[in-house]
């Protein structure tokens, strides 16, 4: 389980004072030689300084350059300024860098006391009153979820997690889109009678089939006919024809029954899927819901009535976009058909004016191939006059094992739900392996934490706006940066206490006994987790908290080699504390990625 984020009063961070220090301490220096320092832009550049060779780092280039000084001179000149006394922070220059290190026991102590203190709260920042919409996945309820799809689910998901965990009030929406041709396709097919379907699309279907086999999810059954009928409405007019009929009842808001209870059954079935790697929703925002209330149709009056409105001859209308940079294409942004039914820009349109009344901040999760969207989107805001926008976060696509790119429609799609099972097969027999004291009901219960995670952090490891690559020997590889080498990393410490009788606190501790550069690497990786969680949340950047999990594991198991625990002298209790602080924020950094947290492995 998560917590909930601390109260204003807490102390969150270990650098929350250091930085203070920095912030004060150079903009005090720089003053006295009449320059001066933009100081939330040097936060910013703290924040983003953390993980690298010193502990804060300031870049000096700007402001020198400004003053018409030498960088590396001006580095050097506050190096030797900067006050020894009264500071817990040692400074020196490296190039046009003023660099900062933290005291290490100073550092140990506070971030050990810290995690004491505040437990798996550690990584939770202050609670604030900017609340935030998180829309993603929003696939068409037309069949199974494959892993490009997932994608998006993922990063949203471990998106909202980071957001909660800086404090925000997070709301997260799935936009059902049952609106339009691609939504209608399955309610359409499955409204005619088995006598009427074309071939293709009957042999889809299990041989004397009227519903669903045994253990059949909704979302596979219903999905069946989707590839063949998307191939068919190509070749045959007549059959799109038909097919266009029966959407413009739906987007009319006169769909058929069978529309909302078909899509609300594959959906289910969709959830399911996700629900495996622990992804859920707060809303499932209809799209037709915008046609019921009326708010398309007040949309469509505001862009009748926007500057750049037009007419076209057969009636539809549009919005002359040449002057947005468009591509050439997209220069006329049709809102209405010439028979008066809305497009899906329109409606999304809609959609988000209701996101921006509730919420100060909205994050849209997109493929990269919706790039186009977010700027018609953009336009149409203009339009209508309203300033503000969505926040976007764009991904690339997945290529799945074998190196084959996915399409639902052309059927050649590798579904989530196989991709589990797949996953969890393997994981089993890679316990089975390593654990041969496990009964069957604990193999079977790690192998499902280890699968489901091992697909989870794949994707998560991956720089959004990067392909991924998914590969089954680095997936389920115990060591390097993958998801079982993370659980594995929770698990050894969770035995190390557990052998130690020590799995409850209290743990007390000297930071002055942790003085092996392990331990030191150790301490000060333990210490970033604030301010990564705070970063992730303000860039989108989830990939970057997936490093931080690989960087705490791997400073683990490198100080679990170089130091005896349980065998360690005077300083057994001291390094108890320090396995105990790194299961605390492994675990809460796990959570925050979505993965499980297994007692053993």
């Amino acid at each position: 389980m998560l917590s909930p984020p601390p109260s204003e009063s807490e102390e969150v961070d270990p650098w929350e004072r250091p930085t203070a220090e920095v912030l004060s301490g150079v903009s005090a220096l720089l003053a006295e030689r009449g320059l001066s320092i933009d100081i939330e832009a040097l936060r910013l550049e703290l924040e983003g300084s953390a993980g690298g060779p010193a502990d804060l780092s300031v870049p000096l280039h700007r402001v020198a350059r400004q003053a018409g000084r030498d960088p590396a001179e001006l580095a050097g000149e506050l190096t030797k300024a900067w006050p020894t006394r009264g500071s817990t922070l040692n400074a020196s220059a490296k190039g046009a860098y003023l660099n900062f290190d933290a005291e290490p026991n100073q550092l140990a102590a506070t971030t050990l006391l810290l995690i004491g203190l505040r437990g798996e709260k550690y990584g939770f920042l202050r609670p604030t009153a900017t609340s935030v919409c998180v829309e993603h996945t929003s696939a068409n309820p037309n069949g199974p979820f494959h892993i490009g799809r997932v994608r998006n689910a993922i990063i949203g998901d471990t998106y909202a997690r980071i957001l909660r965990a800086a404090g925000h009030p997070v709301t997260v929406h799935y936009y059902v889109d049952d609106v339009g041709r691609q939504a209608a396709v399955i309610s359409w097919i499955w409204s005619k009678p088995r006598a009427e379907w074309p071939p293709a699309a009957l042999a889809t279907l299990p041989t004397g089939s009227d519903g669903p086999a045994l253990n059949e999810k909704p979302d596979h059954y219903y999905g069946r006919p989707y590839p063949a009928v998307s191939a068919l409405l190509k070749e045959d007019a007549s059959l799109a024809a038909d097919l266009g009929s029966y959407a413009k009842q739906v987007e009319e808001g006169r769909a058929p029954p069978l529309h909302r209870e078909l899509s609300a059954k594959v959906l289910d079935g969709m959830l399911a899927s996700l629900a495996r790697l622990g992804i859920r929703y707060d809303e499932l925002v209809w799209e037709s819901r915008f046609l019921g209330d009326g708010s398309v149709d007040k949309m469509i009056a505001r862009l009748k009535a926007a500057p750049h409105a037009v007419q076209e001859e057969n009636g539809a209308w549009a919005i002359d976009a040449t002057g947005y940079g468009l591509p050439q294409e997209s220069s006329r942004l049709i809102f209405t058909r010439a028979d008066g039914t809305s497009l899906y820009a329109t409606r999304d349109l809609a959609y988000h004016e209701s996101k921006f009344a509730a919420f100060p901040r909205v994050i849209d999760v997109l493929g990269a191939d919706h790039l186009l969207h977010s700027r018609v989107l953009s336009a149409l805001l203009t339009e209508i006059g309203e300033p503000r926008r969505p926040e976007f976060v764009f991904y690339q696509y997945i290529q799945a094992p074998g190196g084959s790119k996915m399409s639902t429609r052309a059927g050649t799609a590798v579904y989530l739900d196989d991709l589990l099972d797949e996953a969890v097969s393997r994981a089993h027999t890679e316990v089975l392996a390593r654990r041969e004291d496990l009964d069957d009901a604990a193999v079977d219960q790690i192998a499902e934490a280890v699968g489901a995670s091992a697909v989870r952090y794949s994707i998560l490891r991956v720089a959004p706006d990067k392909p991924v690559q998914f590969r089954w020997e680095e997936a389920l590889s115990f060591e390097g940066r993958t998801a079982p080498f993370l659980l594995y990393s929770y698990a050894r410490a969770t035995t190390l206490l557990r052998k130690a009788g020590r799995l409850e606190p209290p743990y007390p501790s000297e930071a002055g006994q942790l003085v092996a550069p392990e331990e030191r690497r150790l301490v000060r990786t333990l210490s970033r987790l604030p301010g990564v969680v705070r970063y992730a949340a303000r860039t989108g950047h989830v990939h970057s908290l997936a490093t931080y999990a690989h960087e705490l594991a791997d400073a683990f198991h490198s100080c679990y080699q170089a130091v005896p625990v349980l065998r360690a002298g005077a300083e057994r209790e001291s390094r108890i504390a320090l396995v105990a602080a790194t299961r605390t924020t492994l675990g809460t950094t796990l959570d925050l990625l979505g993965l499980a947290r297994p007692e053993r492995m």
